[in-house]
């Protein structure tokens, strides 16, 4: 692979801006979504036949989320390998959830455009098949938010209600999350995002669900 096409993979729109530098990862990170898609879609589409589309969007959904890009990213070390502007670099950039899954669909996208589909096709199995194999098991874990709003649709009672709150500095951001259900908190949740906070208190309140609903049964 020509290196200068990896390094603009790595390459962050603030280290364009502050060098001078009109190209960034955005347009390889743009090709790369796509590619990723592709290849996740096809691939669980042959490989379970007889989920229905609703649930094979949810695995689709688990696979190619930013969440689980970065953590990919950080086993393989990009974080290390990026070109940053001082404004991300005081703040952390290198360990930043979005900043680290823009660069992996970037490092996809430089893959597909060196080798063609058959070269993407390979690194994206390598790097996520176990990812996929892990979200097909999950089932309601796939999305805890999601499964919380179908019971909740299905016991007949009003949409779960999420609030949020940060703290921390900007590089160590934590998120607490509440989730009501008619008025009452069934669920909390922290994390490092707000994504992450919301989806351990629908966790929660799915659990207090299900045995509500077990015990109405």
């Amino acid at each position: 692979m020509d290196p200068s096409l990896m390094d603009l993979a790595f390459t962050h729109r603030s280290w364009a801006y502050e060098n001078g530098r009109g190209a960034t990862n955005e347009r390889l990170e743009f090709l790369g979504d796509s590619v990723l898609g592709f290849i996740v879609t096809e691939h669980i589409y042959r490989t379970y036949p007889e989920r229905p589309e609703g649930q094979l969007a949810k695995v689709r959904a688990a696979v190619v989320s930013g969440h689980t890009l970065a953590q990919v990213a950080r086993g393989l070390e990009i974080g290390a390998e990026m070109k940053l502007g001082k404004g991300e670099v005081a703040t952390h950039g290198e360990a930043k959830e979005s900043i680290l899954a823009d660069a992996m669909e970037a490092v996809i996208g430089a893959v597909h455009l060196a080798g063609g589909v058959g070269a993407s096709s390979v690194f994206v199995h390598r790097i996520l098949d176990p990812v996929i194999a892990e979200a097909a098991q999950m089932g309601a874990g796939l999305d805890w938010k999601s499964s919380l709003q179908e019971l909740a649709a299905s016991l007949g009672i009003p949409a779960p209600q999420y609030t949020d709150q940060a703290s921390g500095p900007d590089h160590e951001r934590t998120f607490l999350a509440e989730v009501r259900v008619n008025s009452h908190i069934l669920g909390t949740g922290t994390a490092t995002s707000k994504r992450g906070a919301e989806q351990k208190a629908a966790e929660m309140a799915y659990g207090v669900l299900s045995k509500f609903a077990e015990a109405g049964s």
